[in-house]
């Protein structure tokens, strides 16, 4: 009897989904990035439980058709890249397709997407990575992603999680990275509707910094400028 078989579909989308959600900041992680690569200029985090129970990210940015929203949650379905070239000149924040595919194969996920050119969004109920709904629906430009029960098909998985206030600290700080260098977005995190960070879309990092970490601190940083023919680098 052979020893090597091949593994279902199923399993192999679970594995590939440990590989890229270790825990709730991870998902809190790539459907930022999501938005930002849909040109959100306002990005709302709420997540209940520390983000054990509930994560939903809503944003103003493009927005899907019907038919690019079932695809998303595909492995390797991407509106990023087209051909091995493209992986040489890629300016997006993800382009493998896998970050939506795993989200989705280890939650219950739904999803609300709606094009600005359209008059109808489209909305997804997805269960361990299989659509089970799909209607239309009405609903503000952009696109709100809300991921509840992680683990719940992969309880070896949630064991690996922290407490909770290391959890919760780890889902902070990823929203607190991308709105210190996306001064652009405007940014809100609420965890059990208390609002924990909000800033304002306001083209200037250090206004981001003065409300994350105060007025005080804002104005003591020093400003840091470098360019060369390779890089450039700014920042406090």
């Amino acid at each position: 009897m052979p020893k090597i078989i091949l593994l279902s579909e199923d399993l192999i989308n679970k594995i590939a989904a440990g590989e890229v959600i270790e825990r709730p900041a991870s998902i809190v992680k790539e459907l930022i990035e999501n938005s930002l690569d849909a040109q959100a200029t306002k990005i709302i985090v709420e997540i209940e439980e520390c983000g054990k129970k509930r994560i939903k990210i809503t944003d103003n940015g493009e927005g899907m058709s019907p038919e690019d929203a079932e695809k998303s949650i595909l492995r390797h379905a991407t509106s990023k890249i087209r051909s091995v070239e493209d992986l040489f000149s890629i300016k997006t924040l993800g382009f493998r397709g896998e970050a939506l595919s795993s989200i989705a194969a280890v939650s219950k996920l739904s999803m609300t997407t709606k094009q600005k050119t359209t008059l109808e969004g489209s909305h997804l109920l997805i269960e361990g990575g299989n659509i089970i709904n799909k209607s239309i629906i009405a609903s503000e430009p952009g696109t709100s992603i809300d991921v509840q029960h992680i683990f719940f098909n992969t309880p070896a998985r949630k064991k690996f999680l922290k407490t909770d206030a290391v959890e919760l600290r780890h889902c902070i700080d990823a929203v607190t990275h991308y709105a210190l260098a996306n001064p652009q977005v405007a940014f809100k995190l609420f965890h059990e509707n208390t609002i924990l960070l909000a800033t304002q879309a306001l083209h200037d990092q250090r206004n981001t910094i003065a409300s994350i970490y105060g007025v005080q601190t804002a104005k003591e940083l020093l400003e840091v400028e470098y360019e060369d023919e390779q890089v450039a680098i700014n920042g406090y």
